[in-house]
């Protein structure tokens, strides 16, 4: 059943306009973000996948968008994690540094 607007006593929106504090973002350097190759339900296509960023939306797309530039390949935004087609590894690394977070590879 649809909700018609019912009463809700702890909406976000209600708790934003009382002024009580939006949840404070992690800094880009404390972030644990891991980068490893794949093929898992890829059908044996190798892909780098980027994951344990903990950013807006907005910013992982506009971070997307750098890391395919930089890497000169596709790639895709699928429930929070970034990936690029084929072996990125070394390219992601670099362009993941140089936006500010501290990238750990993962995996073998």
């Amino acid at each position: 059943m649809a909700n018609k607007g019912g009463w809700q006593e702890f909406s976000r929106t209600e708790s934003l306009q009382r002024g009580l504090p939006a949840p404070s973002a992690i800094a880009r350097t404390q972030q644990k973000v891991r980068v490893q190759r794949t093929k898992a339900g890829k059908g044996g296509k190798l892909v780098t996948a980027i994951t344990g960023l903990e950013i807006p939306e907005a910013e992982a797309k506009a971070l997307l968008k750098a890391l395919k530039a930089t890497a000169g390949t596709g790639g895709t935004l699928k429930d929070g994690v970034i990936e690029l087609q084929g072996d990125q590894l070394a390219c992601a690394l670099a362009a993941l540094e140089k936006e500010g977070f501290r990238p750990k590879q993962a995996g073998g």
